[in-house]
């Protein structure tokens, strides 16, 4: 009985009687442009990395709530002292992306920032003619000897990874990978970061991994392309200069030594699932087959 006492006195302590206020024309376009606005920072929210903050707060908060209600008064005082400190460690945390908001502002108008912000990225993964270029590049590469690092977006942006780099903005092709990474042209060095289906960035620096169960025979290539796969959700295609196998990175692992089919799976893996599906139940067996031999080729 004490814990619903307490929860009640919750309630009334931070909730106040529902009254109905007279609501006039000017309250309603209010509420109309404040919805919107909020919407329109939601859905940028969510392609940044301020997503998962929210997310986090929002546990955190729930979990005070409770220990306001079971009157678990020293997580309440730690709780209370934190919220500063965790305020400035938020916006330093989220500075690139705040700076990102900042600068568009200041390029164009509120309302077109905040739309082009949240629809930014809303042109889903990439198509299986995408998938299969990157395939046949990688194994073209791969026969020649070629090093490679091909960084593909899922849902963590990567726009503070591409301002490290040169912008290409080209369609994908196994002709464009391969031109890039041929030696001794201008944008052989770094990552490409693939978006949807553009090249969006090349010469791009990643962050290196310091796991020390890592191969001591992989190179800074490969370092590399696990550090990426460690702090985002990307798929990271490594192509090695000395043996020219084709290796992918994923969620901190790295998985060595794959042939067409395993590359082609781990890509699936992370395609857009509406239109991989819908374009695969739209496929016969003989153009599979032909989609494999156009990857071999």
């Amino acid at each position: 009985m004490a814990v619903f006492q307490r929860m009640f006195d919750f309630i009334s302590k931070y909730l106040t009687v529902f009254r109905l206020p007279r609501i006039g024309i000017l309250d309603v376009l209010e509420i109309i442009i404040l919805a919107f606005l909020l919407y329109q920072v939601m859905k940028w929210m969510k392609n940044t990395r301020a997503w998962a903050v929210v997310k986090g707060l929002a546990v955190i908060l729930v979990f005070m709530a409770i220990a306001e209600i079971l009157d678990m008064t020293t997580i309440i005082w730690i709780g209370k002292s934190l919220f500063t400190l965790g305020a400035v460690a938020i916006i330093v945390a989220l500075q690139p992306e705040i700076r990102r908001l900042i600068e568009d502002l200041g390029k164009n108008n509120l309302l077109t920032t905040l739309v082009l912000l949240g629809d930014k990225q809303n042109d889903g993964r990439f198509s299986d003619k995408t998938l299969n270029e990157i395939i046949s590049a990688s194994f073209e590469m791969g026969r020649a000897k070629t090093g490679a690092l091909i960084v593909i977006e899922v849902d963590s942006p990567l726009e503070e990874y591409e301002r490290t780099g040169i912008t290409v903005d080209g369609l994908v092709s196994s002709q464009l990978l391969v031109n890039i990474f041929e030696h001794n042209t201008p944008l052989h060095d770094g990552a490409v970061i693939i978006r949807g289906n553009r090249v969006q960035s090349a010469t791009c620096y990643l962050p290196l991994s310091d796991n020390r169960s890592l191969s001591k025979d992989l190179g800074t290539r490969h370092r590399a392309g696990v550090g990426i796969s460690e702090v985002t959700d990307a798929l990271v295609i490594i192509v090695s200069e000395e043996t020219g196998k084709v290796s992918v990175a994923q969620n901190g692992e790295l998985f060595r030594c794959l042939d067409v089919i395993d590359l082609r799976r781990k890509l699936e893996s992370v395609q857009d699932k509406k239109e991989g599906k819908s374009r695969k139940n739209g496929k016969k067996k003989g153009e599979e087959k032909k989609d494999e031999a156009k990857a071999d080729a």
